[in-house]
């Protein structure tokens, strides 16, 4: 296990995910924007917008080295320099009524100058409802529970709880969503943890797409719409207040564009929106601010 094969790796997840994604969709397709980073490395953002299904879809690859930046030395990386590379996927639907999906997996070396340094993985996947389907979130958490079952590194039961630990609103008192795995500095067994990454990257289709089968064509209105655009506005208030990826990137002098992609086309903000009592938005919100559930 090397960089090039580890970027090789994530290459080819972004470009098999986006084929399924444009396949789905079959309208829109993605466009591709290459960039370089001043401090060394770049990458490739595709984008998808306006498609039959898929309002907004972002399939971003990176690989990204250089001096570390000092506001980076004590909470991410001790050492002078740094190496990261890794593929970010969004997807956001037009149906209020098929989830938002999103994962993110990265390696990470940080280097001293006398040349003693370490590496680490890290990464998982999540899910997004805007309204609750339980059938959904069990498929959903049964795909990634078997692939992390398949491969001795992985810990399932730990990740799923990081998970929901960390796509949390504080200041909202709720989940972003229904979870999923977040792991992150696994430095033991690189060559066995990298093995579980490719696996977990493979099945990403698998765990998401019978969802949107599901679900994009299931009516709505305008009530809808709303809702779901205020929603969104949560997903926007995490990603640019409490993601540490979105800080990371625009930390390192990362491409503003491509980190941003993550965010929805449209979202709105209510002040003091709570939806009616018995409501299916309710429902959502219920289980949102409540412990997490093991869906299974």
């Amino acid at each position: 296990m090397n960089r090039s094969e580890i970027e090789a790796g994530y290459r080819a997840l972004q470009s098999s995910f986006a084929a399924a994604i444009e396949g789905f969709d079959g309208e829109a397709a993605f466009v591709p924007d290459v960039w370089a980073r001043p401090g060394g490395g770049g990458g490739e953002t595709r984008i998808l917008s306006g498609g039959r299904h898929i309002e907004k879809a972002a399939v971003n690859f990176s690989a990204v080295w250089g001096a570390t930046p000092e506001r980076l030395t004590e909470s991410v990386a001790a050492g002078d320099s740094f190496y990261v590379s890794g593929v970010s996927i969004i997807v956001h639907p037009a149906n209020p009524h098929a989830p938002t999906f999103h994962a993110n997996l990265r390696y990470f070396e940080s280097t001293s100058a006398d040349g003693t340094g370490s590496a680490w993985f890290g990464g998982g996947a999540d899910l997004t409802p805007y309204y609750l389907y339980e059938d959904d979130a069990i498929h959903f958490h049964g795909v990634l529970r078997a692939v992390c079952d398949r491969h001795a590194v992985a810990d399932h039961a730990a990740w799923k709880q990081e998970c929901d630990r960390y796509f949390y609103l504080p200041h909202r008192g709720e989940a972003r969503g229904i979870g999923g795995l977040f792991f992150d500095h696994l430095t033991g067994q690189l060559d066995e943890v990298w093995s579980f990454q490719q696996d977990l990257g493979s099945r990403l289709i698998e765990a998401y797409l019978p969802i949107l089968e599901r679900r994009v064509t299931v009516a709505y209105g305008g009530a809808e719409r709303r809702w779901h655009e205020v929603r969104r506005g949560r997903y926007v208030e995490f990603n640019l207040v409490w993601d540490r990826g979105t800080k990371f990137g625009l930390d390192t002098g990362g491409r503003t564009e491509s980190i941003l992609g993550s965010l929805p086309p449209r979202a709105r903000w209510v002040y003091g929106h709570e939806p009616v009592p018995g409501s299916p938005e309710a429902a959502l919100l219920e289980v949102l601010r409540a412990a997490p559930r093991p869906w299974q």
